[in-house]
């Protein structure tokens, strides 16, 4: 019998606050038994509990005959806002029989119309300097409540950033509210449960603001106030007493405002806090506000008010101190022994008036000293000015930065361990991935990869999160994709941007190099006189981020979603190519720091921009016209399939020579014209030869950058060249993966070589040590090391691919996935010359199970010849691979191991 688990509505376990009109429901089936699965579902929905138990339901499906458990759309009455919906899932199994009833999981639906906005736009009464950073304003209301409370809901947004507070306490716990949108096109609110912070009698709600990315200093230039040089808030608290009767408290022109400790704040530079300016008690009711100052009712801004959709930023873990020195200058110095994001917080005692300053770096200069010279404009420095009552502590409240270390100046006395911690601070996203292995450098590559991408997955997905620069930066996205979604839950945090990336996106198609686009409010030019969109392998990022969330999460509505973004961005490809050629119009990053170039400090690579423009051209074409077929979309898939064909045509004909060699004699030239099949099948394995003459006559190393590195090992691999991908991932000198791991790096560099071998830095102007880009190899450790993947026939991780490909002399691997489905897992060891290997399915999934270095008649499958082994199905010999069809279950294969050198390959 199935056992119906983790119900979830929106990827959510009971939202609150929701604006999907016709939220998708899905849930895991659990069950011990092989084979078991789904074959049908029953939803059921209710406008409360008592009603959801007494089968009082505003909608029920009905038995409905489906092996699908994700992304059932909500299909009863309109939903109202304000309004709490509570279901629950009964399954079938595979013998018909019935499951119990779920426990129940509820969604709350937040504010559908403009019009349910009941508050004004308010912004403190008085004129400020906004050509620098200001104090951050304090807003204030009391109200009373007439009885005992049944439900309070807070909902609210702000230009700028906010906290909001009721009567001495924080609502929520979430960071960097409201997050960073296309602000000029959505403006994210939040929705809080506060229903335990009010009561009968007088209360106070009380807000502080933060200049964050709207008006803060924010891109190349030095600029601030390029959303907007205003902050403000929107905010309406709806009150249900116990009666049943219902009040609400707005912003309106009733509010105080004042400024307080927070002098200065800013993503950059940092947080400037003067505790003597405290207003002790201001946060609750009962405070004399009457020196404050008044508020201004603001037009609106005109902006779409949409409800939160990313996961929260949150304070996720903590840090301790691993080490404190001291550097020549005096200063104190903080290892926390991990390169993170986030901040510190500081307890300390000492005299009113004195000023400790936190400095933040991610590396050390040789003499033990920071080294900040990387971060180029941005200060990164937090400064607490002590009030003078006893233990005092300090944590920031509207800035985030990029450090291992710190460096105190200022402290009185001195500091111990636990008087300093740093607080990690990243979008809450479920970790679902997992990966070790027997070489201790590539678990350290793999927690490096991860640790990357809990730093740059911060509202947006950015760059880096240390320099003046933070920007969601599309070409990085697009290549860290795939990894990114094994390590944690990216749907929710993707779309989210990816909404930002189609608002944000040029009439003609064009995709901004960034995403939210401050490079055009910023009017920095990169090369292109006009704007900063339209390159090669960044623009793409448009179709390759939407394709890569299909496969993984089975999600049609994120590609219907998209779809007009995605195919906007091919015909703005087609309408300024030529001959179904794509020449990059306008500036061009081509292979980004590529090392492939004779010209010294170059950061383009060699490999010809038309030739990389193309093959990005076909590709995301192909993935146009597979998303068409999808979607339905019949006559789009033709249409499609056919200009792809004509693309690798002219591919061929301009850039393949009759010898076989292609215009550009680069590594990556080679990789995007496998990987994207540009070239004919007799080509190809000249194509493959040529590749691995130039990594062996480069001592088996690298030379590519951004775009070709993260196609590199799978070409191999695919063309049967395991051993040369092996060879590469396991180098451990300059170019390398392990480089940077050798020498202390606990995240991933942005250049191949940031710290040289004699300590010295790469170029200080662009040399980030917290870079996720080169983090794209985790996918294909995942897939080949430990031989876990989605099945592309199967999106949505409905059958798993599971093929390890052993090599590098490792003697084990494994990975386990937290899917739709439920978990996968796959551990192999080598022992003896024998091969064994464990897979775990979850109930209602499936895979196909490759053993590599197999013969059918010697495997054993938990102690039984695999052709009369429980759960296996289709059992067959493919070269030297035997190749198994699996459900459900947990399974044990074991058998004597052929090594890869000595038998054929056969790519799964």
């Amino acid at each position: 019998m199935l056992t119906p688990a983790d119900l979830r509505c929106e990827y959510s376990m009971n939202p609150l606050g929701i604006d999907a009109r016709q939220p998708r429901l899905s849930w895991k089936a659990h069950s011990r038994t092989r084979g078991a699965r789904q074959t049908a579902f029953q939803l059921a929905v209710a406008d409360n509990p008592d009603d959801l138990a007494g089968a009082r339901w505003i909608w029920d499906t009905g038995k409905v005959q489906s092996s699908q458990s994700a992304h059932h759309p909500y299909a009863g009455p309109t939903l109202q806002s304000r309004r709490r919906y509570w279901w629950q899932v009964r399954l079938w199994d595979e013998h018909d029989t019935a499951s119990r009833w779920s426990e129940a999981a509820c969604w709350e639906i937040g504010l559908l119309e403009p019009q349910a906005w009941q508050g004004s736009w308010i912004t403190p009464a008085w004129e400020e300097d906004v050509t620098s950073a200001q104090p951050s304003p304090l807003l204030r209301r009391e109200f009373q409540l007439k009885g005992p409370v049944a439900a309070a809901r807070l909902y609210m947004t702000s230009l700028g950033l906010y906290v909001a507070r009721l009567n001495g306490q924080q609502a929520g716990d979430w960071h960097f509210t409201p997050g960073w949108t296309s602000y000029h096109n959505r403006l994210q609110y939040q929705t809080y449960d506060v229903t335990g912070l009010v009561h009968a009698g007088a209360n106070a709600l009380a807000v502080t603001l933060g200049d964050g990315w709207y008006r803060g200093y924010l891109g190349f230039k030095g600029k601030r106030n390029l959303y907007g040089d205003r902050l403000a808030l929107l905010l309406q608290l709806h009150i249900t007493y116990a009666d049943g009767s219902e009040e609400t408290v707005v912003s309106d022109a009733q509010w105080r405002a004042a400024t307080g400790p927070i002098r200065a704040s800013d993503i950059y530079n940092g947080e400037t806090y003067d505790a003597r300016l405290e207003r002790p008690g201001w946060d609750n009711a009962g405070y004399d506000d009457s020196d404050w100052a008044g508020v201004r009712v603001l037009a609106s801004p005109g902006t779409e008010l949409v409800a939160q959709h990313g996961p929260p930023v949150r304070a996720v873990e903590e840090l301790k101190a691993q080490a404190i020195s001291q550097s020549p200058a005096g200063e104190t110095i903080v290892d926390f022994g991990q390169n993170l994001v986030g901040c510190v917080r500081l307890r300390v005692r000492g005299n009113a008036g004195d000023t400790v300053t936190v400095r933040h770096a991610e590396v050390l200069n040789g003499d033990g000293s920071l080294y900040t010279e990387n971060l180029r404009a941005a200060a990164q420095s937090d400064r607490y000015t002590l009030k003078g009552a006893g233990e005092e502590t300090f944590e920031p409240l509207f800035t985030f930065h990029g450090f291992r270390y710190v460096g105190i100046s200022g402290y009185p006395g001195d500091l111990a361990p636990d008087d300093i911690t740093a607080v990690v601070l990243h979008s809450d996203m479920p970790a679902t991935g997992d990966f070790s292995c027997s070489h201790p450098l590539l678990n350290q590559l793999q927690h490096n990869i991860v640790w990357g991408q809990k730093g740059n997955f911060l509202d947006v997905p950015t760059d880096c999160p240390q320099r003046d620069e933070r920007l969601g930066w599309t070409g990085d996205a697009q290549v860290f994709a795939r990894t990114a979604a094994f390590n944690f839950l990216i749907a929710p945090f993707m779309s989210k941007w990816l909404r930002d990336l189609a608002a944000d996106q040029y009439p003609d198609g064009a995709v901004p190099h960034v995403i939210p686009d401050l490079l055009r409010l910023d009017a920095t030019k990169i090369g292109d006189a006009r704007r900063a969109a339209g390159a090669t392998g960044w623009g793409d990022a448009a179709v390759i981020v939407p394709w890569t969330l299909y496969l993984w999460y089975g999600d049609r509505q994120i590609l219907a979603e998209q779809y007009p973004s995605m195919a906007a961005w091919v015909e703005y490809m087609r309408s300024t190519g030529e001959s179904d050629l794509y020449f990059g119009y306008g500036f061009q990053f081509g292979d980004w720091l590529a090392l492939d170039t004779p010209v010294d400090g170059a950061v383009f690579g060699g490999t010809d921009p038309m030739l990389i423009g193309t093959a990005f051209y076909a590709y995301s074409t192909d993935l146009l016209a597979r998303t068409a077929r999808v979607l339905g979309k019949r006559g789009d898939a033709r249409r499609y399939a056919a200009l792809h064909r004509r693309i690798v045509r002219a591919f061929q004909r301009e850039f393949l020579t009759p010898a076989g060699r292609l215009a550009s004699n680069t590594q990556t030239a080679y990789v995007l014209a496998l990987m994207f099949d540009l070239l004919p099948e007799s080509r190809r394995a000249d194509a493959v030869n040529r590749l691995v003459e130039d990594i062996r006559r480069r001592d088996n190393h690298l030379s590519t950058g951004f775009l070709g590195a993260s196609y590199l090992c799978p070409v191999l691999e695919r063309f049967g060249r395991i051993d040369v991908a092996y060879d590469l991932l396991m180098q451990e000198s300059y170019p390398s993966w392990l480089y940077p791991v050798t020498h202390g790096a606990t995240t991933i560099w942005e250049r191949w070589d940031g710290q040289r071998a004699d300590g010295t830095f790469q170029n200080p102007g662009m040399n980030s040590f917290n870079h996720y880009a080169y983090g794209a190899i985790g996918a294909w450790i995942y897939r080949t090391v430990a031989g876990l993947d989605v099945d592309p026939e199967y999106a949505g991780f409905v059958r798993a691919r599971v093929a390890p490909q052993p090599g590098g002399g490792l003697s084990w691997a494994k990975a386990s996935l937290q899917a739709q489905t439920g978990l996968y897992a796959v551990e192999w060891q080598l022992r003896d010359g024998q091969m064994h290997m464990t897979v775990a399915v979850p109930a209602n999934g499936g895979a196909v199970v490759y053993l590599p270095g197999a013969r059918l008649e010697s495997v054993m499958e938990s102690g039984a010849a695999l052709g009369a082994a429980e759960g296996c199905h289709n059992p067959r010999q493919i070269d030297s691979t035997v190749v198994v069809e699996i459900g459900a279950g947990e399974y044990d294969f074991h058998y004597a191991y052929t090594p890869e050198t000595e038998r054929a390959h056969v790519s799964p």
